[in-house]
């Protein structure tokens, strides 16, 4: 069973959701919190693998919240997706930045809402590719010197490197698989590779420096390498 915490200070939408999510087979809503605040209390206390969290709260907010409990040093299995009316590129690249697992508007059908959970329990990022395609072109806008800078790649093997470029298109660990003929498991664990020595927990994160990277000039095109390029962004969908 998946447990799930709605983080939401309208209460007919926490009612909505939990209706929803509770209708699915292997979903179940353990708490509501009114604002980030009791999110980050709760979150704590119940340890749930999955919390809806809304951006716009009074007090803490949801990006603040979400940044309290991913960097929480006992939290590491709590996974974040903001669900909001939002989607103003500001709120992805933030929701991101504060290591949010999935970004979802509230109009999102409700089988894709119950994919996004279970897939971000699974340990997996989730950005749909209108979102995805929105971070790239935050990122590309942004002055260089308002980018963030990247780690280092240098502790990447060629494979990582071609394996987060593919992260970074939007593909999944199976297309991954299917692309460079690996195992859905081989592909899996040359993402989670990737991530460790750059000490990021998910796919999100991966994403961003992939991008960051590229745009900073520090992911040359060379030989056997992945790259990541503008053209990616068309590989989102798939």
């Amino acid at each position: 069973m998946i447990r799930i915490l709605l983080a939401d200070d309208q209460a007919l939408v926490r009612a909505g959701f939990r209706a929803i999510i509770d209708s699915s087979p292997g979903l179940s809503v353990v708490a509501e919190a009114v604002d980030g605040a009791e999110a980050v209390r709760l979150a704590s206390d119940l340890r749930p693998d999955v919390i809806l969290m809304d951006i716009r709260m009074p007090g803490t907010d949801g990006l603040e919240a979400t940044r309290e409990i991913c960097s929480a040093s006992g939290l590491g299995g709590v996974r974040v997706i903001i669900l909001t009316t939002y989607e103003a590129d500001e709120y992805v690249y933030a929701a991101i930045k504060a290591r949010a697992s999935g970004f979802l508007v509230k109009d999102t059908e409700p089988e894709d809402l119950f994919h996004a959970i279970r897939v971000v329990a699974a340990g997996d990022a989730l950005l749909s590719p209108r979102v995805t395609r929105r971070l790239i072109a935050d990122i590309a806008a942004r002055p260089a010197a308002r980018r963030s800078a990247p780690p280092s790649l240098a502790a990447l093997t060629d494979r990582e490197r071609q394996v987060m470029a593919l992260v970074a298109g939007g593909l999944s660990n199976t297309q991954i698989a299917a692309e460079l003929h690996l195992s859905p498991h081989t592909a899996k664990t040359h993402v989670n590779r990737a991530m460790s020595k750059l000490e990021i927990r998910d796919r999100a994160q991966l994403v961003v420096i992939a991008y960051e990277a590229a745009w900073s000039g520090l992911w040359a095109a060379e030989p056997g390498r992945g790259v990541v390029t503008t053209s990616s962004i068309g590989r989102s969908g798939r």
